[in-house]
């Protein structure tokens, strides 16, 4: 699926509301306004994105999402922490469970491990969340999907920079250039976007500093009047201290603290570029034909705090990881539109493609004994194999209004996964762990609109998806025997959603009830000495409601609210490795990760020029840290309030602005870390905090 959106406000008489342009979706490929399409979906603007905020993070914009739980870890060295539905919950690092996309290639990896660090909100035209049943066409790891896509250069040139400055030592600082040259439309038009940003911070806790330098380009052609050729590139360097989760007793006394990160020096880097071509042509009036391919490569170097004494097991894999992955793909569509019993059928063809290749190495983190030890080091080869993973995707869709107020639609996605590993350290007792395993799933996905009014409509969908497990997961088995994880199953799931959405207020009411049944979750089944282990834990359910509104209910007022309810839990007991004196799960159990509820608001006086103030709230019920459910961090509310002001002369933009997050200095966890074998489970988020920043275009 793709999206499409124009969001800027619409001036009106004095006391008349401001409203939002019509959202385009095309959904299923096919083309629709966002009321209309049979599934939930929110698509958030950039200049949203990038409104009295500091432009550095995802989570700061996207909390207007029902259904997507987003949380700041305050730890760039491990990303933030995202779940759609409760899928992606259980992810310790990175993302984990759903699809990310930047410009249409894919920040999801084969295996369905992904991540945000190249995603530029400076350049941002807008991001896109579908949830529920149709998120299985994009094949595995779908539980939901993330699209962000970078704003054309449609215009007369301008250059522009920006900057913003907060608590904790933090900045961002930026410059953008976009324009284009000959005449819109014809052939020969050329238009650009060229945006870089380099952000450094302190970090809230001790040794969580970080530095990320970025760069972003959209670049686009009309080759003729029916092709357009466009290219994006992308690069990200990263460096950035980890200053690890915390205890119960350590959380509730010195959120800040990160004693054992500093005796490790635990911290990561992150090198990585990308690039894609997208080719889109209009055969004639029936038929379209789009085809994108893109490359990339991605180096990591991880340093953790496993103790030297556990290293010392012959098959632990050292306590520095070193990733280098290529990666890139392909995907080919076809559109033909035509009728079926005089009604019109838009009929969809396509090919995806894509692969991963992976060296991987593991060190020691220390070298020497006794009183010459030094840890946080690089020491001897522990990990040496090269794994690889592809899949290939073909899929069909169709749309037909097969009456003047019923729609339906549906589609199939066949998805072949491949995972193969060979092992170059073979090592005493340290078999060989090569091999190989294939996964193979049809996900089929449907669902029927009707329009009862101009202004609602109401709609049911239903859908089958899978989630195998990644490089990472099938590593190692539960027994410790050489050798791929080939017990480990995917996890297969069903879920069906009613929902409405109308036109209320000057705004948009979406509402959706849903309900998701999952075979064969992957959990965690042992996680000792630094070498974790996983297995299927049976049958798992969530179900729950979303509830949102968006839009300009007097004037310039704009408002935002929306809600979650999800209850996601577990309906097996399950054992961890035999002999089972303690389940490992119960039946019953709530899955952790997962808050039961959530809700968003936010009022502000948003017009094109002059004085601008919003105000916001947010709350996160409890959220269990284990499968055990043993403990939770408690449930919490926050505030924020921020104010600019915006205005031009002749060729000039300028705005100011100012901000406060968590005003009343409200002490909890911004997120946890799941089934963290130590107990260290909770990481703090910050006080009170602030931010100023401020920006200048030039038109020329």
């Amino acid at each position: 699926m793709c999206f499409g959106v124009a969001v800027a406000p619409s001036l009106q008489a004095a006391d008349a509301p401001a409203v939002l342009a019509p959202v385009v979706v095309t959904t299923s490929r096919t083309e629709a306004l966002l009321k209309d399409v049979p599934a939930s979906a929110s698509v958030v603007d950039g200049e949203t994105m990038r409104d009295m905020r500091p432009q550095i993070n995802l989570s700061e914009s996207l909390g207007a999402v029902p259904g997507l739980q987003i949380q700041n870890r305050q730890n760039y060295a491990q990303d933030l922490q995202i779940s759609i539905r409760g899928f992606g919950a259980r992810s310790t690092f990175g993302i984990r469970g759903l699809r990310v996309y930047v410009d249409g290639i894919p920040a999801t990896l084969p295996d369905g491990q992904g991540q945000t660090s190249n995603i530029d909100i400076s350049s941002a035209d807008r991001v896109e969340i579908l949830r529920g049943p149709f998120s299985a066409l994009y094949g595995n790891s779908s539980g939901g999907v993330m699209q962000v896509f970078t704003q054309d250069g449609k215009g007369p040139p301008t250059l522009g920079a920006s900057f913003s400055a907060g608590s904790y030592g933090t900045w961002r600082y930026g410059l953008k250039a976009t324009g284009e040259v000959g005449t819109a439309g014809r052939a020969g038009q050329f238009d650009y976007v060229l945006d870089v940003n380099r952000m450094t911070t302190e970090g809230y806790r001790d040794h969580s500093a970080a530095r990320k330098n970025l760069a972003n380009a959209r670049l686009g052609w009309r080759l003729d009047d029916d092709s357009t050729l466009t290219m994006t590139l992308n690069s990200v360097d990263l460096t950035a201290q980890d200053p690890l989760g915390l205890t119960r007793g350590q959380f509730d006394t010195s959120p800040g603290s990160a004693a054992l990160a500093q005796q490790y020096n635990t911290r990561k880097t992150v090198s990585q570029t990308q690039g894609g071509l997208l080719y889109e042509r209009r055969i004639d009036a029936d038929n379209d034909f789009r085809a994108m391919l893109y490359y990339g490569s991605r180096s990591t170097t991880q340093y953790q705090s496993i103790p030297p004494a556990a290293q010392l097991n012959p098959t632990q894999a050292g306590g520095v990881i070193d990733l280098d992955r290529d990666y890139g793909g392909a995907d080919v569509r076809w559109t033909h539109r035509r009728t079926m019993g005089g009604r019109p059928v838009v009929l969809i063809a396509g090919l995806a493609y894509d692969s991963l290749a992976e060296r991987r190495k593991g060190y020691n983190n220390f070298t020497g004994t006794g009183a010459q030890q030094v840890v946080g080091v690089m020491g001897a080869l522990r990990r040496d194999e090269d794994n690889t993973v592809s899949n290939l995707d073909p899929y069909v869709q169709a749309s037909w209004q097969f009456l003047d107020k019923w729609t339906l639609e549906g589609g199939l996605r066949y998805s072949t996964i491949r995972f193969k590993s060979d092992d170059n350290y073979i090592v005493g007792v340290n078999g060989n762990d090569s091999g190989s395993t294939r996964f193979r799933k049809a996900l089929p996905v449907a669902s029927l609109r009707y329009a009862a009014t101009d202004t609602l409509n109401l709609y049911a969908t239903a859908g089958r998806g899978f989630e195998t497990p990644t490089l990472n997961e099938l590593s190692y088995r539960p027994d410790q025997t050489p050798g791929l994880n080939f017990a480990l199953q995917p996890a297969t799931n069903t879920t069906v959603e009613v929902g409405a959405k109308s036109t209320v207020a000057g705004g948009l009411l979406t509402a959706a009830l849903f309900r998701t049944t999952t075979d064969d979750e992957i959990v965690t089944a042992s996680n000792n000495n630094g070498r974790a282990t996983f297995q299927n834990a049976g049958r798992t359910r969530r179900q729950g409601v979303e509830l949102g509104w968006d839009g300009y209910f007097y004037d310039q007022w704009r408002a935002q609210v929306a809600y979650t309810w999800l209850d996601a839990q577990y309906r097996d007991t399950v054992c961890a490795v035999a002999p089972c004196a303690t389940p490992a799960i119960t039946s019953g159990a709530r899955m952790p990760g997962v808050a039961r509820q959530s809700a968003f608001a936010s009022v502000g006086w948003v017009p094109p020029k002059g004085f601008r103030a919003t105000v916001e709230g947010r709350y996160l019920s409890k959220v269990f840290v284990d499968d055990r459910n043993t403990d939770a961090s408690p449930s919490y509310m926050v505030a924020a309030l921020a104010a600019g002001y915006v205005t031009s002369a002749g060729p000039w933009r300028l705005n100011l602005s100012a901000r406060v997050d968590n005003l009343f200095d409200r002490r909890y966890a911004g997120s946890v870390i799941v089934n963290e074998s130590n107990g260290r489970y909770f990481e703090p988020a910050p006080g009170r905090n602030w931010m100023v920043g401020g920006g200048a275009t030039y038109t020329f």
